[in-house]
């Protein structure tokens, strides 16, 4: 099993949603669908996914609102504009609010895929290593797929293995049950189960997550887990 990346989509046309999500699952991609902007800031979508889609009409408020928020509040989370507002003006003051990528509807399958894969490179969460230093005394190798602490290997299964590399590499920030049901798990994540807790709580005992070892990795309410710096 792969860290598959959690794609955000923020789209209110339906046809449109449906096609999009094809194109990205087609290409490896975890698909959360929001189809307003309140439904976006009800479900914590900026702090679950890796990259934000965003349409710049919505029912609600403009994507230009949800982008200002994003950044106002400190969000680094990845935003590419996908709207039929296409006028220099437009991808301007997109640009200017703190939008990473701008493409006008409609987008080729071939274009949209490459500018993802292109934003999630830039913003390293797609490495294949991590900086030691960056996680330490862990080590994590993953050629070997094992986990360490100051040099003393630590028992996991490939699950919890799993688990441990999509927490370490969104530490410091929110991961929702959702997005670990269906990276780790690859079930539905409004599927009701204990099974994330469960595995949280022997992570935090095998890993000593409880600050032993200088990180915490809490639980937020209603939103899910947070793994950072005691």
């Amino acid at each position: 099993m792969t860290d598959r990346n959690l794609i955000g989509l923020l789209e209110d046309d339906e046809d449109q949603s449906q096609l999009l999500g094809y194109w990205l699952t087609e290409a490896g991609y975890l698909v959360r669908h929001y189809p307003s902007g309140a439904e976006f800031r009800r479900k914590q979508g900026a702090v679950s996914v890796d990259l934000l889609i965003l349409d710049w009409n919505l029912p609600d408020e403009s994507g230009l609102t949800i982008l200002r928020s994003l950044r106002e509040g400190g969000s680094a989370l990845p935003v590419l504009f996908l709207t039929a507002r296409s006028s220099e003006a437009d991808i301007v003051a997109g640009l200017r609010e703190g939008a990473d990528d701008y493409v006008s509807k409609p987008a080729t399958q071939g274009e949209l895929l490459a500018r993802v894969g292109a934003l999630l490179r830039r913003t390293n969460v797609q490495k294949e290593a991590m900086d030691e230093g960056d996680v330490e005394p862990y080590r994590i190798d993953l050629e070997r797929r094992r986990v360490e602490i100051n040099g003393e290997e630590v028992p996991l299964t490939d699950r919890e293995f799993e688990l441990v590399l999509f927490l370490f590499r969104r530490r410091g920030r929110v991961v929702s049950r959702e997005s670990l049901l269906e990276s780790i798990w690859n079930i539905r994540g409004d599927v009701a189960t204990r099974t994330v807790d469960t595995h949280i709580s022997r992570l935090r005992k095998k890993l000593g997550l409880s600050g032993e070892y200088g990180w915490r990795l809490n639980a937020v309410y209603q939103h899910g887990y947070r793994l950072e710096r005691a």
